[in-house]
């Protein structure tokens, strides 16, 4: 008869996430995953089939539990879900500011395709739910392209966060922004 398991899945992801935000996938090794989920090789194996499907199974719980795509469904959609979605970089996840899909990519050439393609799904997603959110306020013919430019100002905000700044630079930046956005509408 085997072992029981003394650790629970989610547990597992929500200690590994922080440390595969802050190190990468990379530079991440099984045993820095040992220290700090608390749970030795062989369990993290019969629990993981590897590093790689730990870091897949952190990466996709984190977005399952983020957020962003509940925040820009939110009725009514609007300026106001652009807005709260821009500003989820600020919220701390397990002491961490930004987002890790967002820092997940600077290690895209080396990043599974699986995990390459979780966050281009993802993305995706938080796309169309971007240019529902701005045909709300504006028949706009380049929703999409506004679309983009919100994510990739987003992705600009998240890597900003690296730096800690200071959360009313954060929120001005995201009010200037928005204006410019309402303005081209």
């Amino acid at each position: 008869m085997g072992r029981i398991k003394q650790f629970s899945r989610v547990e597992v992801l929500e200690k590994a996430i922080p440390l595969f935000w802050e190190k990468g996938f990379s530079e991440t090794t099984v045993q820095d995953l040992e220290a700090v989920t608390g749970v030795n090789k062989s369990g993290l194996y019969s629990e993981f089939q590897n590093k790689e499907d730990l870091f897949m199974a952190s990466l996709k719980h984190y977005l399952q539990t983020r957020g962003g795509a509940g925040i820009l469904s939110v009725q009514p959609l609007g300026w106001t879900n652009v807005q709260h979605f821009l500003e989820i970089g600020q919220t701390c996840y397990t002491g961490k500011r930004g987002c890790f899909s967002v820092n997940s990519m600077r290690d895209v050439a080396l990043l599974p395709p699986e995990g390459q393609e979780i966050i281009a799904q993802h993305n995706a997603v938080l796309r169309e739910l971007l240019i529902r959110n701005i045909e709300a306020e504006s028949k706009r013919s380049d929703s999409a392209e506004t679309a983009d430019t919100i994510l990739t100002f987003f992705s600009g905000l998240c890597i900003e966060e690296n730096l800690r700044p200071k959360d009313a630079a954060i929120n001005h930046s995201i009010q200037r922004f928005l204006k410019l956005l309402r303005q081209a509408a």
